[in-house]
């Protein structure tokens, strides 16, 4: 979940979970004189009017789309920023990114993975600009599956610069910029193309919060809930067509590096199930969850809450080497997938990004991959954790700064899941909308009043209690 609050001050967490928010200056020195490795090797892929879809003021731009319509049903082209160009083996880059794994989103500023000089200029796709880059050509049938894969090195240059809410009020105009035109043709097909491998896809709408003057008690703050526009979900869809396929070439090779994830236990899907119906959802037994999900309107307060409820469905995602006979796929896309379409701000991406290139010019993975490929496994494991940790303290400390100014107010509430055993209960709170825990356990499913007793910046904790005072 994307969590913007930059009015507030989130230092005090980066410390306390050693976050390494800048750079030294010889880090910065060596991202700024790094050039294309690959200079030589590039096919010149000007002439493709790519585009970027971003957040408004982003700068590291990963990738850029052009989707064309062919005979058979379409060409989605798909160029990433090819980081592994400016890190040199064995370079302070690449060690500093061996250690750090992942760009660490704070909701005041990022604890980026590279230095600005890399993941917002020279190896961003910027408009404008000519990028190395990598550059995937996926070929769909009429009903959005793969026919056809094809991956090199090029040179791309982005036409536009466009961002989500521009493109969605585009779109539902009829003047969406022609290289994506059929964005949104490809994003349903591939939508329902999930719905046909039983899969899990998250929509999570950002939050935001604001600042609110109050002429009784000086400044309080709310969060509000940010509409996440279809445009983004179908974007979302070529990463994933991406992602998919890297992974089934890695398979069908016998080497690479797979993002993996388990199915949801029994347990966990009827947990899930009986949440949804405490929040008021009508989902069938035989509905799969997958389908229930692409039902729900994420941009109310109870549909944010559900989908923030289905992360419990994902828990337990990994990394993994393939190992013929015996490779791991994700539960959540409903197949062998792999991390390639973010790599400025994920390390595996470059690595897994390499073994497909060998694979597509039956080539030998580079020894600079291979020699490391370990440690980012390990690394990628650690770091997940931590931007875990990280985003969920955020989460709490600002909710628990929203609510401070309403302690011992009441406040509307649905109980999500009861405890009866241990007095307690899970409640969504409708404005603001929080998930949080309750002294008391009502039954599940009931619309309560229940009572704001603490909200504690320090412990970062907020805590309701039943019934209300």
């Amino acid at each position: 979940m994307k969590l913007y609050a930059a009015v507030l001050d989130f230092e005090p967490v980066a410390q306390e979970f050693g976050v390494e928010r800048g750079f030294d200056p010889h880090i910065h020195d060596e991202a700024a004189s790094s050039v294309d490795r690959y200079a030589q090797e590039r096919e010149d892929l000007l002439h493709m009017p790519f585009v970027t879809i971003d957040p408004v003021g982003s700068r590291d731009l990963d990738q850029a789309v052009l989707i064309e319509e062919i005979d058979s049903g379409f060409r989605v082209h798909y160029a990433i920023a090819d980081v592994a160009a400016f890190v040199e083996p064995g370079s302070e880059l690449e060690k500093i990114s061996l250690h750090r794994g992942q760009t660490i989103y704070l909701p005041d500023s990022p604890a980026r993975l590279h230095p600005e000089e890399l993941s917002e200029d020279a190896a961003s796709l910027l408009e404008g600009q000519t990028r190395p880059a990598v550059v995937w050509s996926i070929d769909l049938d009429e009903r959005g599956e793969v026919t056809a894969t094809k991956v090199r090195r090029g040179l791309v240059k982005s036409r536009a610069r466009l961002d989500y809410d521009q493109a969605q009020i585009d779109a539902e105009n009829g003047r969406l910029h022609p290289s994506i035109s059929l964005l949104p043709k490809v994003g349903q097909l591939r939508q329902e193309s999930a719905l046909r491998r039983e899969a899990v896809n998250l929509s999570i709408p950002s939050q935001r919060v604001v600042k609110v003057p109050n002429d009784d008690a000086g400044e309080h703050y709310e969060i509000v809930i940010e509409p996440r526009p279809h445009i983004m979900d179908y974007n979302s869809e070529i990463s994933l067509l991406t992602g998919m396929v890297a992974g089934e070439m890695m398979v069908k090779a016998g080497h690479g590096l797979l993002r993996t994830l388990a199915p949801a236990t029994k347990e966990s899907e009827a947990t899930f199930r009986s949440e949804a119906q405490a929040l008021g959802f009508e989902i069938a037994p035989e509905q799969p969850i997958g389908e229930f999900l692409q039902s729900v309107d994420p941009n109310t307060p109870k549909g944010m809450a559900i989908q923030r409820e289905a992360q419990k469905l994902l828990r337990g995602s990994g990394y993994a080497s393939v190992k013929n006979g015996d490779s791991e796929v994700h539960s959540g896309v409903g197949g062998y997938y792999a991390h390639v379409t973010a790599p400025l701000r994920r390390l595996i991406d470059r690595f897994a990004t390499e073994h497909c290139l060998a694979i597509a010019s039956g080539t030998d993975v580079p020894e600079w991959v291979t020699r490391v490929e370990e440690q980012v496994l390990d690394t990628m494991k650690y770091s997940s954790i931590l931007a875990s940790q990280v985003d969920n303290a955020c989460l709490d400390l600002t909710e628990a700064t929203v609510l401070k100014y309403w302690e011992g107010q009441n406040f509307n509430a649905v109980v999500v899941a009861s405890e009866p055993e241990k007095n307690s209960a899970r409640l969504f709170v409708y404005k603001p909308p929080v998930l949080a825990k309750c002294i008391g356990a009502p039954e599940q499913g009931t619309n309560q009043e229940v009572t704001l007793v603490t909200a504690n910046l320090k412990k970062r904790e907020v805590l309701f209690a039943w019934p209300a005072d």
